[in-house]
C-alpha cells in the first residue's frame, strides 16, 4: 500500500525525508482512506482489517497534522474526549490486568488460609503482630496529612510507572508487578478477616481504591500495550508498531494521573479519619459512579480521532 510505503519512509528517516509532492500525497491518501474506514467498519467480517487501516490513519495523521499547533484546549479535549475512547479501546487489555490481578488475589487468600507462615512471609512479622494486635497501621497518616497526601501520591505514580516501564521488556515486569499486588491484597485482606479486623480494612481501602485500583489496572495496561507493539508488530514495521502502541499506552498512563492525585488526597484526609464505615463506603460508591460515568459514557467519545 502506497500510503504505507510512505509513512514507512517518514519512520526511518523523519518526516523531512518527503518531499512536498509525497507529502501532498499523503494528505490525499489519508482522506481517501478515511472514507474507506467508513465504509469498512458497515463491514462486520473485516474487523482484522479494519483494526490496520485504523492504525494507519492514526499514523498518517501524525504526519498529516505535525506542522500544526496545539489548539486552544487541547489540554481540556483529551481528557474529555480523547482519552475515555482510548481507554474503551484498551479494555480488552485492561480487564486482562484486572483479571491476573484478581486470580493472585485469589490465590493469595488460599495460600494465606492453608499455611499462616505464607502471610508472614508476604507482609513480615511486623505487619502480622500489629493485626493480630486488632491495631491499624493507617492511624500515623492523621498526624502527617498534607506530607502523607504528597508521599502517598509520590508512591502510587511511582508504582504506575514503573508497570508502564515494565512493558519495555516484553511485559514480564508489568505482570509481575500486577501479580504481587494481587497477591498482597489477598494476603491482607485473608488476615484482616481471620483478627476480625475486615471492616475496618476495607473501610479504610474503599474510599480511595475506588480510584487507586483502577488507576494501577490501567498503568498496567499501558505496559502490556507497549509490549503488545513490542513483541506482535502485525503488518507494520517493529519500529511503527512499537509508535503506534507507544503513543496509545503514553495516553493510557498519561490519564491516570489526576486519578491516582484524587486518591492520595482522600487517602490522606478521609480513608484514615474518624468517620463511620458506612459513610466511607459511601463516598467509595459516588466516587466509583463517577469515574465509570466519565470513562464509559458514550458522549465523551471521539471516534472519528
Amino acid at each position: 500500500m502506497r500510503l504505507q510505503q510512505l509513512l514507512d519512509q517518514a519512520d526511518a528517516s523523519g518526516l523531512k525525508s518527503l518531499s512536498r509532492s509525497e507529502l501532498r500525497e499523503v494528505s490525499l491518501l489519508y482522506r481517501q482512506t478515511a472514507a474507506d474506514l467508513s465504509t469498512l467498519r458497515q463491514d462486520s467480517s473485516g474487523g482484522t482489517y479494519q483494526q490496520f487501516v485504523h492504525q494507519l490513519l492514526r499514523r498518517a495523521h501524525n504526519v498529516v497534522y505535525a506542522g500544526e499547533k496545539p489548539p486552544r484546549g487541547a489540554f481540556l479535549h483529551f481528557f474529555t474526549h480523547e482519552y475515555p475512547e482510548t481507554f474503551q479501546r484498551n479494555l480488552p487489555l485492561i480487564g486482562a490486568t484486572v483479571a491476573l490481578f484478581f486470580a493472585a488475589a485469589v490465590l493469595g487468600t488460599i495460600l494465606t488460609l492453608y499455611d499462616a507462615n505464607f502471610a508472614v512471609q508476604i507482609i513480615g512479622p511486623k505487619m502480622m503482630q500489629t493485626i493480630e494486635r486488632h491495631e491499624m497501621w493507617t492511624h500515623s497518616i492523621l498526624s502527617i496529612k498534607p506530607a502523607a497526601s504528597s508521599m502517598i501520591m509520590t508512591n502510587n505514580l511511582t508504582v504506575s510507572f514503573t508497570m508502564f516501564a515494565g512493558g519495555i521488556a516484553g511485559g514480564i515486569g508489568t505482570v509481575w508487578l500486577t501479580f504481587f499486588n494481587g497477591l498482597l491484597i489477598g494476603v491482607i485482606g485473608s488476615v484482616c478477616w481471620l483478627n476480625g479486623m475486615s471492616l475496618q480494612l476495607w473501610s479504610f481501602v474503599a474510599p480511595h481504591g475506588v480510584l487507586e485500583l483502577p488507576a494501577i489496572f490501567i498503568a498496567a495496561s499501558a505496559g502490556l500495550r507497549l509490549a503488545q507493539g513490542v513483541l506482535f508488530p502485525g503488518f507494520h514495521s517493529r519500529r511503527a508498531s512499537i509508535a503506534l502502541s507507544g503513543a496509545d499506552a503514553i495516553k493510557l498512563l498519561l490519564g491516570t494521573i489526576p486519578m491516582l492525585i484524587i486518591a492520595g488526597i482522600v487517602e490522606a484526609f478521609v480513608s484514615p479519619g474518624p468517620l463511620p464505615p458506612a459513610t466511607k463506603f459511601t463516598v467509595a460508591a459516588a466516587l466509583f459512579v463517577l469515574l465509570c460515568a466519565y470513562l464509559f459514557s458514550p458522549r465523551f467519545c471521539d471516534r472519528s480521532s
